[in-house]
């Protein structure tokens, strides 16, 4: 297994290899990205291009095959535009504690530190590990949404995260 050897923004070009990654993490944990892979596997690939073309969605790469993705968004309208929010967190499950989650955080950051004045996200409350890599950024809870997605007969709750960038110096390395 080679190493990651890059990360960079997704362009509309790699929106195939997006819908196929999406569609992966959907069938293996679908309350992390509050969505169902039957829902998704019905969108056609030119869906998924304009989602790369309205957000930064960074994607890490190991061999030209995408193999973890993050994305970032800009809040929509003047009241909100100073927020943005982290969304789709994903690293292939045999490349998980390898760093390349830390690595697409960090991608992420480094573009909302340019465009907004602080990152919202919402995380499963039981996903430990994400807890910690967002904690270990400077991400501080300040809610939890109860019983926020339904997959079958249980609930998820999600924890309210922000990282404000004024009361931060640097990305949790």
């Amino acid at each position: 297994m080679g190493a990651v050897t890059a990360i960079r923004r997704l362009r509309s070009d790699d929106a195939a290899a997006f819908k196929a990654i999406r569609l992966e993490a959907l069938a293996e944990r679908p309350e992390l990205l509050r969505s169902t892979v039957e829902l998704e596997s019905r969108l056609d690939v030119s869906w998924f291009a304009g989602r790369l073309e309205d957000a930064h969605v960074m994607g890490a790469f190991r061999d030209d095959e995408l193999v973890g993705m993050a994305g970032f968004a800009i809040q929509q309208g003047d009241p909100n535009a100073h927020k943005g929010r982290l969304f789709g967190m994903y690293v292939r499950p045999s490349l998980r504690n390898a760093g390349i989650g830390r690595l697409l955080l960090n991608a992420a950051l480094e573009v909302a530190r340019e465009n907004v004045e602080l990152i919202q996200l919402s995380v499963v409350s039981d996903n430990e590990p994400a807890v910690r890599l967002y904690e270990s950024a400077g991400f501080e809870a300040f809610g939890r949404e109860i019983k926020a997605s339904k997959y079958g007969n249980r609930y998820y709750d999600e924890t309210l995260m922000v990282l404000d960038f004024s009361h931060t110096s640097a990305v949790g390395g």
